[in-house]
């Protein structure tokens, strides 16, 4: 049985894929809890102790307004721990896939294609692209680009929670490709036996965050108190970072895209 190290185990992907893959592999877990991201010889210490055939980088600061803020910390969860994630692999040799995300853009056309150029507008952004760029470095390495991904947190869930109490939701301009984490974390389980490498987008069908807010409210039957505005926010936002997913939808077996299916797997707390 083939051994998996998650990083970010505790968190909405690292959670569903424990569930999705306890069956198959050996799951080595690895949350913040057990391991603060910023002392980095931990991480290489952890990596050739449990010498993993795979591992899978799930853990980042996604609090975009918060990367604006404090720098040092988002570099160090974002772009320095897989810095310290690479080290040890040129000893296990193990392969790596590293959880990417839609903000390395500009967000000015959309529909971003793996081999289109990153410039990210905030520092979430540029700090995920250093991931990358680390994660790249090594050879035998899958990077995946996704978008808005959500379980019990999430822009889906804040719309769902607050139109059921009867309270105003603005939407801020703009589209993305937002999918939920059981669908990334099956996407997933799905990709690791073909052992691909590069970049692989994997998300959900494009559709502006009004749009969403509004099918929530029809699928849930609740009511429409919802706008399109602009909110005054520290970091700026792409207006357009959706991901063009044609190459997953030719190796995925499954309808990972459909924002009515990515929606029946919201958790409400």
């Amino acid at each position: 049985m083939k051994k998996i190290l998650i990083f970010g185990s505790s968190g909405q992907l690292g959670s569903q894929l424990i569930n999705l893959l306890k069956d198959d592999y050996e799951l080595i877990k690895i949350s913040h809890k057990e391991l603060d991201f910023n002392k980095f010889y931990l991480i290489e210490d952890i990596i050739l102790k449990s010498n993993p055939d795979i591992i899978i980088n799930c853990a980042a600061l996604t609090d975009v307004d918060r990367c604006e803020i404090y720098k040092n910390e988002a570099y160090n969860v974002n772009a320095g721990a897989v810095r310290h994630i690479i080290r040890p692999l040129k000893v296990t040799e193990s392969y790596f896939i590293n959880i990417s995300t839609d903000y390395v853009f500009n967000g000015i056309t959309g529909n971003y294609r793996e081999d289109d150029l990153p410039d990210p507008v905030n520092y979430y952004g540029l700090t995920k692209l250093l991931g990358d760029i680390y994660a790249n470095s090594y050879d035998n390495t899958l990077i995946i680009r996704t978008s808005g991904v959500f379980l019990n947190k999430g822009f889906p869930v804040f719309v769902y929670k607050n139109l059921m109490e009867n309270k105003r939701v603005t939407a801020i301009p703009g589209y993305y490709s937002p999918i939920s984490a059981f669908n990334l974390a099956m996407a997933i389980k799905d990709i690791i036996p073909l052992n691909r490498i590069g970049i692989l987008n994997i998300a959900g069908n494009k559709i502006s965050r009004y749009d969403l807010a509004l099918r929530i409210s029809e699928m849930y039957n609740l009511n429409k108190n919802i706008d399109e505005n602009n909110i005054e926010l520290k970091a700026k936002r792409p207006f357009d970072s959706s991901l063009n997913i044609e190459r997953a939808k030719k190796l995925i077996n499954f309808n990972f895209y459909d924002i009515d299916i990515n929606l029946k797997h919201m958790v409400i707390k």
